[in-house]
C-alpha cells in the first residue's frame, strides 16, 4: 500500500536541528518534506494526518543478538567466557528451527516497540534463514548474518569451514537486498577465538565477492579473549584481524574495549566501524571502551545493546544514557560524550556502520524511518532540552509509533506486523533443556 501521510509534532531532524511545531511528509517509503506544520498542512491537504508529541529518526541498534532473546535472565553475574560457553552457546545449540524463529521474533518485537528501526543482527550458526524471514516480514531494516564457528565450539554449532562459508554464500544470494532492500547481509564470524585463520580469511574473500556485503564480528571485548588470541597467533587481537582482512570501511567490530594505541591508530587508518555496547560491557565487567578517544580520532562509533542475556534489554534509550554516563565517569570529565554526540551515535553513526544510505535523520529524500515518543509524562516535565531528555530520561516504553520505509509497524501500543501476544505467550511457555549442550560446550571451553 502506498502511504501518503503527514506526521506532526516537535520534529528532531538530526542531533542539532529541531522544528518546534513541525511536520514530516511521508510518500511511499520516503520523506518528501520536513518543515513548519502550518505550511506543510496547507501544501499537502489530501494526505492522512497524525499528531504526536515528538518525532525523531528511528534508532539504530548496531550490535544485537535477536536470537538470544529466549535467554534473558538466564546467565546473570558471570564473566564473559563463562557466560558464553556455560549458557549462551548451549542456548543457541539447543534451539530448533521453530524456536530460533520464535527467539528472533521476540527480539524484533522489543526493537520495534522501543524505537529501533535498523539493526545489525548477529544470529547463530543454525536456522539463520528463519531470522531473515522474520525480520523481513516484520518490517525491520537490518544488516544480518549467519554465524561462522569452526573451532572451540559445541558439536552442534561447530561447522566445517567450507560448509559454513558455502551456507553464508547461499544466504547472501537469497537475502542480500531482499524485502525491498531493507535486508542486507554481513558475513559474521563470531570472534577470533572460535574461528580459524581459514574461516576469517574466507569471510573476507566471501564479502569481497558481493557488492555491499559487510563483515560483522566481536573484537577485544575481554582481556582473556585477547590473551587467547595472543597465544594462538602471537599477535594482539586487532592486529590479527587486520592480518586476515577483517578491518576496513565494510567491517563492524563490536566492543573494542581493550585496545592499544597502535590498534586505535589501525581502526582510524582503515575506517573500521566500532559498536559500543556499554550495558553489556558493564554487566559482564568486561571494561570500559575508550569511546571519547575513538571519537577524537575520527573513528565511527555506533551503539548497540548486545544480547538480552547480557544487558538484559534491547531498549536503545537506556543504551544512550549508559553510553554517555559511562564515558563521563571513566574520564572523570562531565563534558565528554555529550547528549547530542550520543544521539548521533545512535542514529547517523549507526546507519553508517550498517551501510544504509539516507537513514538516521528526518530529511527530504531520506527513508521514512520515523518514531514518535510521548512527552506528556512526569519524567519529561519540564522539557528544557529535547536531546537531553531523549538521552538521559526517555525510555523505550515512551515510544508510541514506529515506522520503517513508510510502513507503520507499531502504533497505539500495538505491533501491526505480528501477533505480539502469541509470540510472548509461546516464549513464556517454552521449556528448554540445555544440559546436553552445556556438557558439549564445557568440553571445548578455552
Amino acid at each position: 500500500m502506498h502511504v501518503r501521510m503527514i506526521l506532526s509534532g516537535t520534529v528532531l531532524v538530526d542531533p542539532t536541528t529541531v522544528v518546534r511545531d513541525g511536520s514530516v511528509v511521508v510518500d511511499g517509503s520516503e520523506i518528501t518534506a520536513v518543515g513548519e506544520r502550518e505550511e506543510i498542512l496547507e501544501t499537502y491537504p489530501d494526505h492522512e494526518r497524525r499528531s504526536f508529541d515528538v518525532l525523531l529518526p528511528g534508532l539504530v541498534g548496531a550490535h544485537v543478538h535477536s536470537v538470544q532473546s529466549l535467554g534473558r535472565g538466564m546467565a546473570d553475574d558471570l564473566e564473559l567466557l563463562d557466560w558464553l560457553f556455560d549458557h549462551v552457546l548451549p542456548l543457541e545449540a539447543s534451539l530448533s528451527a521453530d524456536e530460533m524463529e520464535l527467539a528472533a521474533k521476540l527480539g524484533y518485537l522489543e526493537l520495534i516497540e522501543s524505537g529501533t528501526t535498523t539493526a545489525i543482527d548477529h544470529l547463530s550458526v543454525n536456522h539463520a534463514e528463519r531470522a531473515f524471514e522474520a525480520a523481513g516480514e516484520m518490517g525491520l531494516r537490518a544488516r544480518m548474518g549467519k554465524v561462522l564457528m569452526d573451532r572451540r565450539s559445541p558439536e552442534v554449532l561447530i561447522e566445517d569451514t567450507d560448509r559454513g562459508l558455502s551456507e553464508s554464500e547461499r544466504l547472501i544470494e537469497r537475502y542480500h537486498g531482499a524485502f525491498d532492500d531493507r535486508i542486507r547481509y554481513a558475513v559474521t564470524p563470531r570472534f577470533a577465538v572460535t574461528c580459524s585463520e581459514a574461516c576469517l580469511r574466507g569471510a573476507r574473500d566471501l564479502a569481497d565477492r558481493y557488492d555491499g556485503v559487510r563483515i560483522h564480528t566481536h573484537a577485544s571485548e575481554n582481556r582473556e579473549e585477547i590473551e587467547t588470541v595472543r597465544e594462538d597467533t602471537g599477535m594482539r587481537n586487532l592486529h590479527w584481524l587486520d592480518e586476515v582482512g577483517l578491518t576496513g570501511e565494510d567491517v563492524v567490530l563490536a566492543h573494542c574495549v581493550w585496545t592499544s594505541e597502535d590498534e586505535r591508530d589501525l581502526l582510524a587508518e582503515t575506517g573500521t566501524h566500532v559498536t559500543h555496547c556499554p550495558s553489556s560491557n558493564m554487566k559482564l565487567a568486561s571494561g570500559v571502551a575508550p569511546v571519547p578517544d575513538y571519537l577524537d580520532r575520527g573513528i565511527n562509533v555506533a551503539l548497540g545493546n548486545d544480547g538480552p542475556p547480557c544487558n538484559n534489554t534491547l531498549d536503545p534509550f537506556t543504551e544512550m544514557r549508559q553510553a554517555s554516563l559511562l564515558g563521563k565517569v571513566d574520564r572523570l570529565d562531565p563534558t565528554v560524550t555529550p547528549a547530542a554526540r550520543i544521539f548521533e551515535m545512535a542514529t547517523l553513526n549507526g546507519a553508517r556502520a550498517a551501510g544504509f544510505e539516507r537513514v538516521g535523520a528526518l530529511r527530504e529524500g531520506w527513508q521514512a524511518d520515523v518514531i514518535a515518543v510521548d512527552t506528556d509524562i512526569t519524567r519529561a516535565t519540564p522539557l528544557h532540552d529535547l536531546v537531553s531528555h531523549l538521552v538521559y530520561a526517555a525510555h523505550g516504553d515512551d515510544v508510541v509509533f514506529t515506522m520503517v520505509d513508510g510502513e507503520v509497524l507499531y502504533e497505539d501500543g500495538e505491533v501491526t506486523v505480528a501477533d505480539a501476544d502469541a509470540i510472548r505467550r509461546r516464549a513464556r511457555n517454552l521449556d528448554l533443556d540445555l544440559e546436553a549442550a552445556r556438557e558439549a560446550a564445557a568440553r571445548v571451553k578455552p
